[in-house]
């Protein structure tokens, strides 16, 4: 066993030697030097072809992030609570918080760039009595937050696809909630075509795609500039709303405070991709810091612009399209063939994300199968060798999306029930894993070398990003108001709950028996 200030590679030091000594006859697919050091040192084989380089993988991650485009579908969330200066400043609030806390993950990513990411993490730097449940446990809450979010995506997609048809065709179109299901279906499954089929291509279609993103924004910022009706600036910036009936502004802004986050949530996409990245210890850091800053940024002025053009806030939200961003399009440009455009753009963006979000959710589903935390792993962790991808992760994720948007046919209330999950339990993973390295600072427990470190200034960081994160955490299982009804009532709680204990329950019965965690396949820290 190594001392606590001490590191040494994998059980097996001879295979980096080998490794470094035949390095010109690996395929540079398998990436350079420091890749393979990493893979050999946390003990994984690579498996995946390392296809992306730093313009492609941070293209991936602001197209899954989306801030900006993310603001318009929020939007009734912040301003219901908190009104137009609760949502500036919420979301504001978080952009800083949000640096804090991907700073902290960038650096553990340069320590352990692996696709399994919080719970590797948590494996490799929690107390040792802890690391195998909480690793487990931050695990089983990764898989279920990415198969959620990509749900939710493709349904919100489909709706928004709905809106589009009722403004183009209120007279012929009646919209069902089968029919936002069976597009929701479409979307998902469009994510996994690329996702298989046109795989090798998708490092270049994000780079693409990162170029739309930011001539999007331009285009509808200028559109909103120009046509819009103008909203005096102390009204945007000071007039709080307590729509909810909080009695208080500062509690109803802290509430609609979910509608800042949910923009910047996802910067650790990156991570999950990292073992299909090239020098994944030094671009990772970077594309998540560049997209926190850039993404967090343009979101900002967005919804500033947003707040300042929205005009008579009951007309946009009382719209027949049901989707309030297509109607204030409407009604800044006066012509549905305007509208038509800027909202088809936001759209697009949207079906750009799933194909992201598809990609991140199979990668979480096949790493954490890969070391034997889900039940049948052997068939999730499989790679067919002639693609270089884990295809039964990404159909099983698929096939979820399916199950769960037929659930939104019977009640949409259920659906949204169950995808709020994605938001509490990759929080969770943030808390956990940042924790972790927390303590190890604060007992002086050494850290893995990496490229990037966050040097002194570590623990401040770090104690900053659990901090505010505690904060969004416990208000996003806040529900819109003191006294909801049944179907506005926030069930984020049990489901979050439920999910944990099923996971330590069937942890408990089987998995500890078959799960060791990756710090068992890499030399002890401590």
């Amino acid at each position: 066993m190594a001392p606590d200030d001490e590191f040494v590679d994998t059980k097996n030091d001879q295979t980096a030697v080998d490794i470094e000594m035949d390095s010109s006859s690996i395929d540079p697919e398998e990436g350079n030097m420091q890749d393979r050091r990493d893979m050999t040192r946390m003990g994984k084989k690579q498996e995946l072809k390392r296809n992306f380089r730093f313009l492609s993988i941070f293209g991936f991650t602001m197209i899954l992030m989306q801030s900006w485009e993310a603001i318009f579908g929020l939007s009734i969330i912040g301003l219901t609570n908190g009104g137009t200066a609760g949502y500036i400043w919420m979301y504001f609030v978080s952009w800083v918080g949000f640096t804090f806390v991907n700073l902290s993950m960038a650096e553990m990513a340069s320590m352990a760039p692996t696709t399994g990411g919080q719970y590797h993490w948590v494996s490799e730097f929690a107390p040792r009595k802890y690391q195998k449940f909480l690793s487990y446990t931050m695990g089983w809450m990764c898989v279920l937050a990415w198969q959620t979010i990509i749900a939710s995506s493709a349904y919100i997609g489909g709706t928004q696809i709905q809106g589009l048809l009722v403004l183009n065709y209120p007279s012929s179109y009646t919209p069902h909630l089968w029919h936002g299901t069976l597009l929701a279906i479409g979307l998902a499954t469009f994510g996994v075509v690329f996702n298989t089929i046109l795989a090798r291509k998708l490092p270049l279609i994000e780079a693409g795609l990162l170029y739309v993103h930011i001539l999007g924004f331009v285009a509808i910022l200028v559109m909103l500039w120009v046509l819009a009706p103008q909203t005096p600036a102390y009204e945007v910036f000071t007039v709080f709303n307590d729509g909810g009936g909080w009695g208080s502004v500062g509690t109803s802004a802290l509430v609609g405070i979910t509608a800042g986050v949910l923009p910047l949530l996802g910067a650790d996409s990156a991570v999950h991709m990292s073992e299909e990245l090239q020098d994944a210890a030094k671009q990772l850091p970077r594309s998540m810091i560049a997209t926190t800053f850039l993404n967090g940024a343009m979101g900002w002025i967005m919804l500033i612009t947003f707040c300042s053009t929205l005009g008579n806030l009951a007309d946009v939200l009382e719209s027949p399209t049901g989707v309030p961003f297509i109607a204030m399009f409407y009604n800044s440009t006066h012509s549905i063939g305007g509208a038509t455009a800027m909202s088809a753009l936001i759209i697009c963006m949207c079906v750009a994300g799933v194909l992201t979000q598809g990609a991140t959710a199979s990668r979480q589903l096949w790493a954490f199968s890969r070391d034997k935390g889900m039940p049948f792993s052997s068939l999730f962790a499989y790679v067919y060798p002639r693609l270089n991808l884990p295809v039964n992760a990404i159909m099983t994720t698929l096939i979820f999306t399916i199950l769960l948007s037929l659930i939104a046919i019977g009640s949409p209330v259920a659906f949204n029930t169950l995808t709020s999950l994605g938001t509490t339990a990759i929080l969770s993973s943030y808390m956990c894993s940042i924790g972790c390295v927390t303590w190890r600072r604060l007992v002086d427990k050494p850290l893995l070398p990496s490229k990037f470190s966050l040097g002194k200034w570590g623990l401040f960081i770090n104690i900053v990003s659990m901090m505010f994160l505690v904060i969004a955490f416990v208000f996003s299982f806040f529900p819109p108001s003191p006294n909801p009804t049944p179907d506005l009532m926030n069930w984020n709680i049990a489901i979050w709950g439920s999910s944990v204990v099923g996971s330590l329950i069937y942890y408990a019965i089987k998995a500890r028996h078959q799960y060791v965690g990756p710090v068992e396949y890499v030399r002890k820290l401590d």
